[in-house]
């Protein structure tokens, strides 16, 4: 008589998923990558999350929630704009090269390139990132708006070039660029914030 199938726990599933699809990225992750990793078989996998596509949806909410968080938390509760973006760069640096965890951001490097057939999951992150470029470009109309930046400022331009920077970060973390040299790029970033605070023509 076949013994009963083993009782999982759904969150630990859900996280050991997060860094399968962290590590390898959704279009390169197999359901034989998923099944070694959560330790149950593709048939559980499919009742608990439904498909590959839900669970790494799901899997990014969660990092969102919880490690990819950090930059909401920056720009939300920092008193000014120059140290909210400069805290949302150095946590970046700090998560992006965790010994631990998968290197980068999972929401750039999970699904930069796709076929033609996961294309819906490609710009379902293209999304979250241009959302984040707009959250920056809002708290800096929100520094305009403080007079902490001139009311010329382009802050379309600079809230630009500091997503860039942020995803440029976690290319560079994902390629094995150490911590200590991200850190040393951000004094350079912050120095195009100071340069738009001080024209003040």
């Amino acid at each position: 008589m076949a013994g009963r199938p083993r009782e999982f726990d759904r969150d630990q599933a859900l996280r050991k998923a997060r860094d399968v699809f962290w590590q390898r990225g959704f279009e390169s992750t197999s359901m034989s990558d998923l099944v070694e990793a959560l330790g149950i078989a593709s048939a559980r996998i499919y009742a608990a999350f439904g498909s590959k596509e839900a669970l790494f949806r799901e899997a990014i909410e969660l990092y969102e929630s919880g490690d990819g968080a950090f930059a909401d938390a920056a720009l939300n509760e920092e008193p000014s704009a120059r140290t909210a973006i400069a805290r949302m760069l150095g946590e970046a640096v700090e998560l992006y090269t965790q010994p631990d965890r998968p290197q980068g951001c999972m929401v750039v490097s999970s699904a930069t390139n796709c076929s033609l057939d996961n294309d819906g999951i490609r710009e379902w992150l293209a999304e979250h990132r241009r959302s984040r470029t707009r959250s920056i470009i809002e708290r800096l109309e929100q520094a305009v708006d403080s007079g902490e930046l001139p009311g010329h400022t382009d802050v379309r331009s600079l809230g630009d070039c500091y997503a860039t920077i942020l995803h440029g970060l976690s290319v560079q973390a994902r390629d094995g660029i150490g911590r200590s040299r991200l850190l040393a790029t951000i004094p350079l970033a912050m120095s195009a914030f100071d340069a738009a605070a001080r024209d003040r023509a």
